[in-house]
């Protein structure tokens, strides 16, 4: 039987509609697919808070112009929700978000999320053994179990350069895209290259009367291949689901089989992928020193590989200059470039990505005895598996740690660890444990055996990048799917403890 204290506690004056035996943080790919899963095992006192007003996490916040997944639509999605009215072969950021909202629906998860709930601080009762969830509007939220499904590219990175606020014209990070800013025959200075602005550059460039794109560092780019699909292919993949299923094993195997390797440093995948994004950038692009510039000085892999087929079309137009100098200073009129030339500008873009670390950073999160998450993490995030960590009972994480893909669809994760976390709380129930946590050591050796794989990938090949934090790699997994999804076939209970 459970303990005393935790049957006594749903009879706190706490009100019922805030007490549940499991709070999941947040609503995207993630919330959605836990909800679901926690449903079919039959556990449906659960709670989904939301900060929004919707459900959707990335693809609700993100629409800029051009805004698309960079894994195509047959594998970005959930393996159990065939669609066969994909658009795109590569969706589009609407057609996703209606995905989700219709996955939300048909498992009736609407009725389990209470929206306008950021998460501000969540604590664990050492006495009650209970999880209370504070959010921004001082509402409180009780349970034996919290999980934390806001995924790593949340939270809009946007740097400070001397004088920024001197500015007097538009400004905004592509995650908050200002639809009320109209571009049309204005001058504007694009901060960032990299995945978000690969897409949208393409779109804005042809409204435009000026464009400068900042520049920091180079990307390794190679063709999208996206298209329309035609009526018929919808229609078989409606009718034949199974060749859908052949097509979603063939994208994953290009990621295992092409991607991964170039991360792992293969020297002939690595090859291919420099000949592949050479031949289109000259394709595209006459200028020898404009493909200089465009070209990275960095191993293949080491970064994020992106996918576009019309990014070097874009920076090639007669009203797009690709900056490498870099920011002196904004002005009241534009940005004084380290070149020494003044621009004026209309609009500055920030497409400056996502803030990924430190993790959970935004929540105040405290486990046994008070210890603070922040304080746990302070040389880097890690955790068990990527959804446990010690001294923070009943705590699961999904797109923790250690569990981001430069290589597949982050889909395939994020059910693997559904079923992980399901089997947890089920197999809790079934022993009668009010409370586990992850041994320090299995946690220590896992992290250990983890770095040891990262360090002879290429993301050690360079310093500084959004995969790193406290010296070394916090956001990547180091192998493949078919790795990650057998070690959480199982829920590894000789790894766990019950927490006294």
């Amino acid at each position: 039987m459970l303990p005393w204290f935790l049957a006594v506690s749903w009879f706190m004056p706490l009100s019922s509609q805030n007490r549940s035996k499991v709070v999941i943080i947040g609503s995207g790919f993630s919330g959605i697919c836990l909800g679901i899963k926690l449903k079919e095992a039959g556990l449906n006192d659960f709670l989904i808070l939301e900060k929004a007003e919707d459900v959707g996490g990335t693809w609700r916040e993100n629409h800029y112009p051009g805004a698309a997944c960079d894994i195509p639509s047959a594998l970005y999605s959930y393996s159990f929700e065939h669609n066969s009215e994909w658009k795109y072969k590569w969706s589009k950021q609407a057609q996703i978000f209606e995905y989700q909202k219709s996955i939300a629906n048909k498992y009736s998860l609407y009725q389990h999320t209470r929206f306008g709930q950021n998460v501000i601080s969540a604590s664990f009762d050492d006495t009650l053994q209970l999880w209370t969830v504070t959010t921004v509007s001082q509402e409180v939220f009780t349970a034996q179990h919290l999980v934390s499904a806001v995924g790593q590219l949340h939270c809009p990175s946007t740097p400070h350069f001397p004088d920024d606020n001197t500015f007097t014209g538009a400004s905004f990070h592509a995650a908050n895209w200002d639809h009320s800013v109209s571009l049309k025959g204005k001058r504007a200075a694009v901060i960032g290259s990299a995945a978000s602005a690969l897409q949208f550059i393409p779109e804005i460039a042809k409204e435009l009367t000026h464009l400068t794109v900042f520049q920091r560092s180079p990307n390794w780019v190679i063709p999208k291949l996206d298209r329309p699909y035609k009526p018929w292919e919808q229609w078989l993949s409606d009718k034949f689901s199974f060749i859908t299923k052949l097509y979603r094993l063939k994208i994953w195997l290009t990621g295992e089989y092409l991607l991964l390797p170039a991360m792992r440093k293969n020297r002939l995948v690595r090859a291919h992928i420099r000949r592949i994004n050479q031949k289109m950038m000259k394709a595209s692009i006459a200028d020898t020193s404009l493909r200089k510039k465009l070209t990275p000085d960095y191993p293949v892999g080491s970064k994020r590989i992106l996918f576009s087929n019309n990014y070097y079309d874009a920076i090639a137009r007669d009203n797009v200059y690709l900056d490498t100098s870099g920011i002196e200073k904004f002005t009241p009129d534009g940005i004084l470039r380290k070149d020494g030339i003044e621009e004026p500008f209309d609009v500055i873009i920030y497409g400056t990505g996502f803030k990924t670390n430190p993790f959970l950073e935004a929540i105040d999160i405290k486990g046994l005895h008070g210890k603070s998450l922040r304080e746990a993490w302070s040389n880097g995030a890690e955790a068990y598996l990527g959804v446990s960590t010690h001294g923070f009972p009943n705590m699961h994480m999904m797109y923790g740690p250690n569990t981001n893909l430069a290589h597949n669809s982050i889909i395939i994760m994020i059910e693997a660890q559904s079923r992980y976390i399901v089997d947890c709380i089920t197999g809790m129930d079934d022993r009668k444990l009010a409370t586990i946590e992850v041994k320090k050591d299995s946690e220590k050796s896992y992290n250990e055996e983890l770095q040891n794989r990262l360090r002879k990938m290429a993301f050690y090949e360079i310093e500084h990048s959004w995969y790193m934090d406290g010296g070394k790699v916090t956001n990547n997994w180091a192998g493949g799917t078919v790795e990650y999804k057998r070690r959480m076939r199982h829920f590894p209970w000789a790894d766990y403890q019950a927490v006294e």
